[in-house]
């Protein structure tokens, strides 16, 4: 069998022709039935992924590959939709739905690269929550904990427990809070969530839609920029790697680090050295802007909570409440206190702070700082205590989200061991539209934010 990996390493068995695309969708089943853990995919989809594959081994054969993708495994997290599949999200509410018609657009440009779509993997119901807990298909187990059953991070928890197993090489995330970043950072991969727009957003179920983003989680920057060429149907990447000492990081004061757990704090900092060691430019400062993100949630409520209510009120009203998890009910719920003309001054402001942010920034620069205040706890006492489930989703969401409301673009790159050996996650951040940039540099500075280089 492979050691299932990264695409790039898939990519020279497949195109070298070492390895069959047909034999290596058939490993990748085998490999998630055999998995102790089965909370990580809600579904799969055999017969598809092995047309698919002997699609992908035909072209092989005649000497027609679509590219370096061609051939290769990907999941996507509950939400897309597949051809022929139920799309739940991550709820029994739509188990009884009609399978969708169509690929979501993000699903076939995928395909349109070759690759291989093996199923559907686990969430928070209706992308929630950023711990990764669902009480119907239940929650999937931290692959970097091997002793004791820690969340994998939400809402992407499958597909980042799904890569992080080694199960397949890449999964598809959504990210409206840092879905797609927290579960990378907790389970020890790459995790980048795109400026929102960059992709197209039809037949993905929304959360909030002024917030949310789609991206791929995987073991490399490198992945991550091949996954993402395809996911807007480019033939080959156009990016190149930045140079380190070209490279200009600015290290917020605020927020970000408060009540952060001492070793968490100490992985990021070690990263830091390693890169101002290897030329990058450092600075810090306070970011009035991230405070003010917080200010206004207080004053007038979560743009989020505002626009999930919207989505669901109908549903909280009706017997379909009592099928929903009740942690996702009583958040949902606080959006019927939001009023319009709250909802207009959180609009109002948020231009207005994203633009305060980006000018705030000195040519070129980067945002770094750590993707969790804290590592991946442990399941077990969050399923037993609301009051701490909200207070640990409170927290892990908060440096993240600061992303989603002034419209960055972010990447998180494991950068070390917090407390009990668990990952830690440095993230980079650019503002909207600039992720070229971002990945560029991300490429550049991956293995010394890593201790490799």
């Amino acid at each position: 069998m492979t050691n299932q990996k990264t695409l790039a390493s898939l990519a020279v068995l497949v195109q070298s022709g070492k390895f069959d695309p047909v034999k290596l969708a058939e490993e990748t089943f085998h490999r998630i039935e055999a998995h102790p853990d089965q909370s990580i995919f809600v579904g799969l989809t055999r017969e598809r992924a092995l047309k698919e594959a002997q699609g992908a081994a035909n072209r092989l054969k005649a000497g027609r590959s679509l590219g370096l993708l061609d051939g290769l495994p990907v999941a996507w997290k509950d939400l897309f939709d597949l051809a022929g599949s139920v799309t739940t999200a991550g709820s029994i509410v739509f188990k009884d739905n009609a399978p969708a018609a169509a690929d979501a657009p993000v699903v076939g440009a995928l395909a349109a690269a070759g690759m291989i779509s093996i199923g559907r993997t686990n969430m928070s119901e209706f992308a929630f929550s950023g711990l990764g807990i669902n009480p119907h298909h239940g929650t999937p187990r931290n692959p970097a904990s091997p002793d004791i059953d820690r969340i994998p991070g939400g809402s992407s928890s499958g597909s980042a427990a799904a890569v992080a197993a080694g199960l397949v090489p890449l999964a598809i995330g959504t990210d409206t809070g840092g879905s797609v970043r927290i579960p990378a950072a907790m389970t020890g991969i790459v995790g980048y969530k795109a400026t929102r727009g960059r992709y197209a957003m039809k037949g993905v179920f929304p959360l909030a839609e002024s917030l949310d983003s789609l991206g791929p989680l995987c073991h490399t920057v490198q992945d991550a920029v091949w996954a993402d060429a395809a996911m807007h149907s480019l033939t080959a990447p156009v990016i190149r790697r930045s140079e380190l000492a070209d490279l200009a990081l600015v290290i917020p004061e605020t927020i970000v680090f408060d009540e952060a757990e001492p070793e968490v704090v100490a992985a990021f900092e070690a990263a830091i050295k390693r890169l101002q060691a290897a030329g990058v430019r450092v600075r810090r400062a306070p970011f009035p802007s991230f405070a003010a993100v917080f200010d206004l949630m207080a004053r007038h409520g979560a743009l989020v909570t505002a626009e999930a209510y919207a989505l669901h009120r109908e549903r909280l009203a009706g017997p379909e409440a009592t099928r929903i998890d009740p942690r996702v009910v009583t958040r949902t719920r606080l959006g019927e206190k939001i009023t319009l003309s709250d909802y207009i001054a959180l609009l109002d402001a948020r231009d207005q702070l994203i633009h305060e942010t980006v000018e705030s920034l000195g040519p070129g620069e980067l945002i770094a700082h750590p993707t969790l205040p804290h590592v991946a706890p442990p399941i077990a006492p969050l399923l037993s205590d609301d009051e701490l489930f909200f207070k640990v989703n409170a927290k892990t969401l908060r440096n993240t989200l600061i992303g989603n409301f002034l419209d960055f673009c972010g990447i998180s790159i494991p950068c070390g061991t917090g407390a009990a050996g668990m990952p830690v996650g440095l993230l980079l951040s650019a503002p909207h539209h600039q992720d070229d940039r971002l990945l560029a540099a991300a490429l550049a500075a991956e293995a010394t934010i890593r201790g490799e280089a």
